[in-house]
């Protein structure tokens, strides 16, 4: 999916909600089963009953590879199963050198058949560029995460050098220069273009989104841990979103848990709906 298209079904559904599907079998509801046919049969509901009020599916792999051949399976029909309206993203944070990511690429972008896949920056420019080959396809790179250990290292300060960036041990904690995100996402962006390149900005981070969008004003944002994980949708609007919506926000477990009941599917897309509901006053205010 181009991100004129991308932004074309924002506009027509008024939605810029992801759904994350973090199936966990230990969680489904007990009419189902606990086995990896009621994870497909639950996917299948859930997207089924969301389908009108989303734009994006975001799949973690890792829910579906730690079950080895079989749940690689269950990804592969799960993905199968949503529809080409709908931007397909594969949630694998990979990241590699380049020979191994080539492999990687292949695997989420030609066999899965996702729009995008999330990778780490970690080793660099050589172990994402195999992504951004792909033509017509995406890769999200995490930028500034909502786990609390992102404090380990992307909000650390580098010191500055003479212009540029010292590197470690003149990394230092708490003083004034730019923080390493800051510099993952400005390098990264000079990777490709805003139209294949996203980046992860977590929701209870929205406080730095205005700080985000001062770095990468027009590249679009996917934002989780709105919903289970606190993160407010109104302040992820107002300062992440730009005249093209620029947002893909992702909500998993508030939309795919709403019940536990037999009535799981119609409670998940009462959720969506809402979201849905709630993002179209905000892309009435700022989009053009």
């Amino acid at each position: 999916m181009t991100r004129t298209e991308l932004i074309a079904r924002i506009k027509e559904t008024g939605s810029f909600l992801c759904v994350g599907l973090d199936t966990d079998l230990e969680k489904l509801p007990s009419h189902l089963g606990n086995d990896l046919a009621a994870m497909l049969a639950f996917n299948r509901a859930i997207i089924d009953a969301t389908l009108p009020y989303c734009v994006s599916y975001k799949i973690n792999s890792a829910f579906y590879e730690a079950y080895g051949s079989e749940g690689w399976q269950i990804m592969q029909e799960t993905f199968d199963y949503i529809p080409d309206t709908h931007f397909k993203i594969a949630d694998a944070k990979r990241g590699d050198i380049g020979n191994t990511s080539h492999r990687y690429a292949k695997a989420f972008f030609e066999t899965i058949g996702a729009d995008a896949v999330t990778v780490a920056p970690y080793m660099g420019e050589d172990s994402i560029r195999p992504f951004l080959e792909y033509g017509g396809k995406w890769t999200i790179v995490l930028g500034l995460t909502s786990n609390a250990g992102s404090a380990n290292f992307q909000r650390l300060k580098l010191d500055s050098n003479k212009g540029g960036f010292s590197l470690v041990p003149n990394i230092v904690r708490g003083e004034r220069g730019q923080q390493l995100y800051e510099n993952v996402l400005e390098t990264a962006a000079q990777w490709g273009s805003e139209k294949s390149l996203m980046f992860v900005i977590g929701a209870t981070q929205a406080s730095e989104l205005e700080n985000v969008r001062s770095i990468v004003p027009n590249h679009f944002l996917l934002v989780p841990g709105v919903g289970a994980q606190g993160g407010s949708l109104e302040e992820v609007a107002r300062y992440g979103l730009n005249a093209d919506c620029g947002l893909l926000v992702n909500a998993s477990r508030a939309v795919i848990y709403a019940s536990a009941g037999k009535e799981f599917a119609e409670a998940a897309a009462s959720v969506a709906l809402a979201y849905r509901t709630e993002m179209q006053e905000y892309l009435k205010a700022k989009m053009v």
